[in-house]
């Protein structure tokens, strides 16, 4: 077995400068030297000089810099998953430390349509940063989280927008295409009349389907309606029906149907609404959701 030299073996390997690593992950994300040097508020050959000095730390070229933008080279994809891992980790440490304790109870509630998508990573996240906080979720109709944010009961809310006879109010924080969906390789689509499923009287989908159905003077019927759109979805599955449905949410064995073939919905929108008054516990959850959201 070979060995190497004591020198070499005691010889500590560099550290990683948690500021050096917050500019590659900055200008990973961006694609770009100047929108990362706004971000992080340094000038781009400041940043540059950063860069150059990382990889000749690590031997390796990060990234390959192109006219107009840069992207990452393999060696530099890899670091972008140590870095980030590396600066949340940091954040905790330091959060662990530093941040005031903050501890008690917060109600935060949501529409079902919500949760599969950001809820898990967003409360993993919030119980590092606040683990004396107990959070308390609450899954209903958009009219039910605004009646109960009103009535002191919840703190923060993530509502549908648009909702007949609802004013807009809070930050809007997601939007997306609302699409017709079915089962694939269904015939719900192609009957006559329409067999659509629909969710309670008062949703935003439901209000933007119909209209959506009588502008194009289609034939149809509702023929499931549940509260939830996990309802919808055992409509869609068991090809009962076709229903409108968030595109994010359209995963095999549902598809989205021919545009062509169905009037077209439109967008839809999500607005988080806090409580007025709301702590600071409160401010940093709806942070986490905003950034979440940015993510999808």
């Amino acid at each position: 077995m070979t060995q190497l030299p004591p020198t070499t073996l005691h010889s500590p390997l560099p550290l990683l400068d948690t500021d050096v690593l917050r500019t590659f992950v900055a200008i990973a994300e961006c694609g770009s030297f100047t929108r990362a040097a706004r971000q992080v508020f340094r000038t781009p050959s400041a940043l540059s000089m950063q860069i150059k000095r990382l990889e000749e730390t690590l031997g390796h070229a990060l990234f390959v810099r192109e006219a107009r933008q840069v992207r990452l080279t393999p060696e530099g994809e890899t670091l972008l998953g140590y870095g980030r891992r590396l600066l949340k980790l940091n954040e905790e440490a330091v959060t662990q430390f530093l941040a005031p304790s903050v501890s008690g109870r917060l109600g935060f509630g949501t529409t079902d349509d919500v949760g599969t998508r950001i809820l898990p990573g967003v409360l993993a996240q919030f119980a590092r940063s606040h683990p004396a906080v107990q959070v308390d979720v609450v899954v209903g109709s958009s009219r039910e989280m605004l009646a109960r944010l009103e009535a002191g009961e919840l703190d923060l809310i993530l509502v549908t927008a648009g909702n007949p006879g609802q004013e807009i109010r809070g930050d809007i924080v997601h939007s997306e295409p609302l699409v017709w969906a079915g089962r694939e390789g269904g015939l719900a689509a192609q009957r006559s009349p329409l067999p659509v499923a629909l969710a309670h009287s008062g949703c935003a989908w439901r209000g933007m389907a119909l209209e959506a159905l009588d502008r194009a003077g289609l034939s149809y019927r509702i023929a499931y309606s549940c509260e939830h759109c996990a309802g919808q979805e055992a409509a869609m599955l068991a090809d009962l029906a076709v229903a409108p449905f968030p595109l994010s949410l359209v995963r095999p064995p549902l598809k989205r149907i021919d545009p062509g073939l169905l009037p077209p919905l439109g967008e839809y929108q999500l607005a988080m609404v806090r409580r007025p008054g709301a702590d600071q516990a409160c401010e940093t959850l709806a942070g986490q959701v905003m950034a979440a959201f940015q993510k999808l």
